[in-house]
């Protein structure tokens, strides 16, 4: 896809995570432009969610540089201050996880997570907050007589739905994906990658999702990364990997979900 600016909303340059003598992810280096949406993909180890939690902040990555065109200009968000990172997740980023219990507030009401994420970016009107609630959880298919359930009351798919709401209420420029349709049954999934699919071109959402399901990625990635045992060993536009994988690893992947 073309980039709608002359300046990647982030970049990547040799990421690189170890535990000890093991590598979590090595010399990853990718840009993620405007309104387009990446995939990685790899079976259970390869790196994946490493790279990830590297990316959004939950891990500390032992070299490399995550830069991040913030409002004043590209900042290497690894050397931003813990205050300026907290903002950032507040802001301009969200982070959708596969279980939804690690993103919600469970003991609070449905609106109320919705509303805190408001509240978080200096949002103060009762009404108004009570409003954009009840139109998030419209928009992620949650009746509006559900504002004041709590999350235990709903289903794994709606929990997710409601995670969803929460994360996207203020229009974050990016959002991490970690498997979110991860854990559900297929029919779930596929009202849930259509919703997802709606609201990311709906509101032009750069995302980055880690999947180890491709028809996650065909569905919503511009573009894919395949990563194996902490590298990337192949990237390209999504249908052109997938149609024409190069690099045996990748084969194997497209061969084996064609053969199930």
């Amino acid at each position: 896809m073309e980039p709608i600016t002359a300046t990647p909303l982030l970049r990547v340059d040799n990421l690189t995570k170890r535990y000890g003598s093991r590598i979590g992810c090595a010399d990853v280096s990718f840009d993620l432009w405007p309104g387009e949406v990446l995939g990685i993909v790899g079976e259970s180890g390869s790196g994946k969610s490493t790279l990830l939690s590297c990316l959004a902040g939950h891990l500390t990555p032992d070299e490399g540089q995550v830069i991040f065109d913030t409002a004043g200009g590209p900042r290497d968000v690894l050397r931003m201050t813990e205050p300026e990172r907290r903002r950032l997740s507040r802001t301009d980023w969200a982070f959708v996880h596969q279980n939804p219990r690690d993103g919600l507030r469970m003991g609070v009401t449905a609106g109320g997570n919705v509303g805190e994420r408001l509240m978080a970016v200096g949002a103060r009107h009762y009404g108004d907050i009570r409003d954009r609630a009840t139109d998030w959880l419209g928009r992620v298919e949650i009746a509006a007589e559900r504002i004041d359930d709590r999350p235990t009351a709903f289903s794994g798919g709606m929990q997710q739905r409601l995670q969803i709401a929460r994360n996207l209420v203020t229009g974050p420029r990016l959002v991490f994906m970690d498997e979110p349709t991860g854990g559900l049954d297929v029919s779930v999934q596929a009202r849930l990658l259509d919703l997802l699919r709606g609201l990311v071109r709906e509101m032009g959402l750069s995302a980055i999702i880690v999947t180890h399901d491709l028809a996650v990625v065909r569905l919503l990635a511009d573009r894919l990364m395949v990563m194996k045992s902490g590298r990337v060993v192949e990237q390209g536009l999504t249908d052109q990997v997938l149609d024409d994988p190069q690099h045996p690893y990748t084969q194997l992947l497209v061969s084996s979900v064609l053969q199930v």
